[in-house]
């Protein structure tokens, strides 16, 4: 099972197990992390899964779609390493930081 490290806007951090298949924003929500408010349910309509990727692991994710794109740009809290968590796919080793909120 792939392992993600998640560190919250507190600063904890927190090590979850997530399934092949999920996405980021579904493994953190299901982990019990309750501050991604991931109002769309991982449509990528809105920006409320916001969360910046390890600077290692971004070569590691597909290129942003013009839509991720676009919604990312609404945030006032958008920095090179910000990506919508439901757009991730799991994958082991990943570490993010949920963003702070907007």
């Amino acid at each position: 099972m792939p392992m993600l490290t998640v560190t919250t806007r507190d600063g904890s951090v927190r090590a979850l197990d997530g399934q092949v298949g999920l996405s980021v924003m579904e493994a953190i929500r299901d982990g019990g992390i309750d501050e991604l408010a991931a109002v769309c349910g991982g449509c990528c309509s809105c920006a409320t899964c916001h969360v910046y990727v390890d600077a290692a692991d971004l070569a590691r994710l597909p290129p942003m779609s013009a839509d991720e794109d676009d919604l990312l740009d609404v945030s006032e809290h958008r920095t090179e390493r910000s990506r919508l968590s439901c757009q991730i796919a799991m994958f082991d080793g990943l570490r993010v930081e949920i963003a702070p909120e907007d």
